[in-house]
């Protein structure tokens, strides 16, 4: 039978397997919160944060002379095991949790205070040498150390999702050059328009993921701001006079990033609009990423009965009936992707707008959303960069052809004839289906064969002149 540490809160007492670095508020927490079955281990970031935090508090509660140096230094080697990754499977709180994220702060408290003891010479359990509350908590509460934590591990795995999506904004200009002189119709409404190139499409896709890429990272540095040494709901109750000031530029030069002090704690404690304008920004990534995915799916259709002006690499059969069929899979679990992106918008939403008075208890499933988001979202474009996009071929005389029998280059006259003759052109070759070369040249012979050679040649096309007569 393994051995058990007998453990106790005021709710009374359990026995914890020995082995656990964690202890009985972790313990209470697994067994309330079965939610997402996603426990923050799966965030390694998080857990590195949270070490951040505690490593940083100690620093600063032995300045301040709230901690014995031999119990800061104990909290201190903690901390790092936990920055170190040594511990990940001891951080089991479901991510989804009430209590405002209390369960994962003691989850920190109660892993590093028995890594604490062990440095110490002490067992786990032995509280009385170095205490979760008393010490590795000391001049905390979880609505302080659980935002600052979050904030920053939001911040760092932005970093890896903007390095991501800037891939994409270089798969994307890379087709744009390799297509640059491939010849298509470009369309509106689904029907079609005028003259451009596949390079011009794809080098557009290239232009808005790059203006996400700036919007993100204006939307990050509001993550910079915490409320360190806040305590319960702003007004630094039980921490030391400087407490805050030092801690947050210990945690900055932990984490390296240059981290600020909010200047209103109280007002810190409750706003969660940081996470509303993030997740926004990010909904509209997904939101412009979905629309490319819908093209790439339009554009490869058919192959003999759609556009099929691309060839998206083929990845797997495609239908358990329908013998030779090849879908479009990597677009559409980019799509499915984004729409569960865009979905968790409304759960940050509506997460905010439900914090009451001082505190904001909806912060847990604020974290699931925009982590699993960052996650997933990451996942997806690179699946897509590596699956799809790098291996798109064009189909170039098919695009070619398209351009030439359609009615829509018709609008390169309007210069030379006027708009009423091009709409009679272009309404008699719907009608007769013949093309406009034919009514142009041939039966109106409203322009020679050489002007005609002059409007439509490849260059002007990619490239479109003025030309009059």
């Amino acid at each position: 039978m393994e051995a058990t540490r007998k453990e106790h809160d005021f709710l009374g007492e359990l026995d914890i397997p020995n082995h656990l670095y964690y202890g009985i508020q972790t313990f209470r927490a697994v067994e309330n919160f079965n939610i997402t079955g996603i426990p923050i281990s799966k965030e390694p970031l998080f857990i590195k944060a949270l070490g951040y935090v505690k490593k940083a508090a100690a620093l600063a509660n032995k300045d301040c002379g709230a901690l014995d140096s031999k119990i800061a230094e104990a909290i201190c080697y903690g901390s790092d095991q936990v920055i170190a990754g040594k511990f990940d499977k001891e951080f089991v709180s479901d991510l989804i949790q009430g209590g405002a994220g209390t369960s994962v702060n003691m989850n920190a408290n109660e892993v590093i205070a028995n890594i604490g003891l062990e440095y110490l010479g002490h067992k786990k359990g032995e509280y009385n040498f170095l205490h979760p509350n008393n010490h590795v908590n000391c001049s905390q509460s979880t609505n302080d150390a659980y935002p600052s934590a979050f904030r920053i591990a939001l911040y760092l795995k932005m970093e890896t999702f903007i390095k991501t999506l800037a891939g994409l904004e270089v798969a994307f200009a890379k087709k744009g050059e390799e297509f640059k002189e491939v010849l298509k119709m470009g369309r509106t409404q689904l029907q079609d328009a005028v003259p451009m190139t596949l390079g011009q499409e794809f080098k557009a896709y290239a232009t808005t993921i790059g203006e996400d890429i700036v919007r993100l990272k204006n939307a990050q540095e509001l993550l910079l701001e915490i409320n360190m040494g806040a305590t319960a709901i702003g007004t630094k109750v039980n921490a030391p006079e400087g407490y805050p000031e030092i801690c947050v530029k210990y945690l900055a030069d932990e984490v390296g990033i240059p981290l600020t002090l909010s200047p209103d704690l109280i007002e810190a404690t409750v706003d969660t609009g940081a996470y509303v304008q993030i997740m926004g920004t990010l909904k509209r990534s997904a939101v412009k990423i979905s629309k490319i995915c819908n093209d790439l799916r339009l554009l490869s259709s058919g192959p003999r009965t759609g556009f099929n002006e691309i060839s998206l690499p083929a990845r797997q059969p495609g239908s358990s009936i329908m013998p030779g069929k090849v879908n479009p899979v990597i677009p559409e679990v980019v799509n499915q992707t984004c729409f569960y992106v865009i979905g968790q918008d409304l759960t940050v939403t509506m997460a905010a707008e439900a914090g009451q008075l001082q505190l904001n208890v909806m912060e847990p499933v604020i974290a699931f959303a925009m982590f699993t988001s960052l996650d997933y979202l990451s996942n997806a474009i690179q699946t897509l960069i590596d699956k799809c996009i790098n291996g798109i071929t064009a189909n170039i005389d098919h695009c070619y052809n398209l351009v030439m029998n359609s009615i829509g280059i018709v609008t390169q006259l309007n210069p030379i004839l006027g708009y009423e003759e091009s709409a009679s052109i272009a309404g008699e070759a719907l009608k007769t289906n013949k093309s406009v070369h034919e009514i142009v040249v041939i039966e109106r012979k409203l322009i020679t064969q050489a002007k005609w050679d002059e409007i439509y040649s490849l260059d002007n096309l990619i490239n479109p002149k003025f030309i009059t007569k």
